[in-house]
């Protein structure tokens, strides 16, 4: 391997190795049945990436010769450009994947708990409603989970990817319960008369200009 490709081979995202990956497991397959693959599969504990996203990192994985495409004939009514993984591709695949540097810490953006954090400007209702739509959308990610599961668990194959979505499916139920908790979070402060739209810091505007933040840092 050239000394530019090595380069290449550092400087590539998350969503690259994520892509190659998804070639990795046995079949040819096209930019759409890899987007497929991704959101029932990836998008559970990691994130399932635009298809313009996959399309931009299939072209990289090929300039480095990590993928390998091909057309299909005319035996298809419509041409379809099929993707598979190269040796060289795999190869630096397995590199990656057995790498003992550290992960990184896992990156939570919880929409939810932005407007919860906000909740002294926000109606007690509105709040709960909130949860609990959270909480009823979780229910429907559980269930997709426990579907890819189900599918994905007479394929030895795919043996690994399965703990994977066995993990994703504690982390859904983890979420409910914390839903739950918060909803009897909710309750109790609203019970108080603090904290909410009707609270006292909303009822008190001098509090809120006292200058130190509720936590340290």
């Amino acid at each position: 391997m050239t000394s530019s490709h090595t380069s290449k081979k550092q400087d590539l995202p998350p969503t690259a190795w994520a892509v190659l990956g998804l070639l990795s497991f046995p079949g040819e397959r096209t930019g759409y049945e890899l987007k497929k693959w991704a959101d029932s599969s990836l998008r559970f504990f990691y994130w399932s990436p635009a298809i313009s996203q996959i399309y931009a990192e299939l072209r990289r994985l090929e300039e480095l010769g990590y993928a390998a495409s091909a057309r299909s004939g005319p035996e298809e009514a419509r041409a379809k450009r099929r993707y598979a993984i190269t040796d060289a591709g795999r190869e630096a695949l397995a590199g990656w994947a057995s790498d003992t540097a550290d992960a990184g810490p896992p990156v939570l953006k919880h929409g939810l708990l932005l407007r919860i954090w906000l909740g002294h400007l926000a109606e007690p209702e509105r709040l709960r409603a909130l949860v609990g739509g959270h909480l009823e959308r979780t229910r429907g990610e559980l269930a997709a989970v426990r579907e890819a599961m189900e599918h994905a668990g007479d394929m030895p194959e795919w043996a690994f990817p399965a703990l994977a979505l066995r993990w994703s499916e504690r982390q859904h139920l983890a979420e409910l319960e914390l839903g739950e908790a918060l909803l009897a979070d909710l309750a109790e402060l609203d019970g108080t008369g603090t904290g909410t739209g009707t609270g006292t810091a909303a009822a008190d505007p001098d509090r809120q200009g006292g200058g130190d933040a509720p936590t340290p840092g």
